[in-house]
């Protein structure tokens, strides 16, 4: 396995789903610009605030992800092979996740941006 670090943006909404031992965990699908091509990371969450955050998402949302990576290979309806990676999710990253960090920040002595100037974190 590789640990990674992944960012692209959620494809259809994460579903969350119960393991035969009655162990929650959530599924999602991320397209990744890889080059001239997208890449599409199936990723598996088990800890509690990564299956929270990924379920807070919508189709279409930008995430950044980091877990274990396996790379795969599958099929196209032409025949094609196409690469895949499969993610045990670890830890999560979303625009809101940055504008709270800097938030926390901001609120330990860093200087306020002046009234009425968009600070960083409203840029997104």
């Amino acid at each position: 396995m590789i640990d990674g670090l992944i960012g692209g943006r959620l494809y259809g909404a994460a579903q969350e789903r119960t393991g035969q031992g009655g162990r929650a965990f959530v599924t999602a699908k991320v397209r990744v610009a890889a080059g001239d091509e997208t890449l599409f990371v199936n990723v598996i969450a088990f800890a509690d605030d990564v299956r929270a955050a990924l379920l807070a998402l919508d189709d279409g949302d930008s995430v950044a992800l980091s877990g274990s990576l396996t790379p795969k290979v599958w099929t196209d309806k032409h025949g094609e092979a196409r690469p895949a990676l499969d993610m045990v999710a670890h830890q999560l990253l979303t625009a809101y996740h940055i504008r709270r960090k800097r938030q926390e920040v901001q609120g330990q002595g860093q200087p306020q941006p002046p009234h009425g100037a968009l600070a960083d974190d409203e840029l997104f």
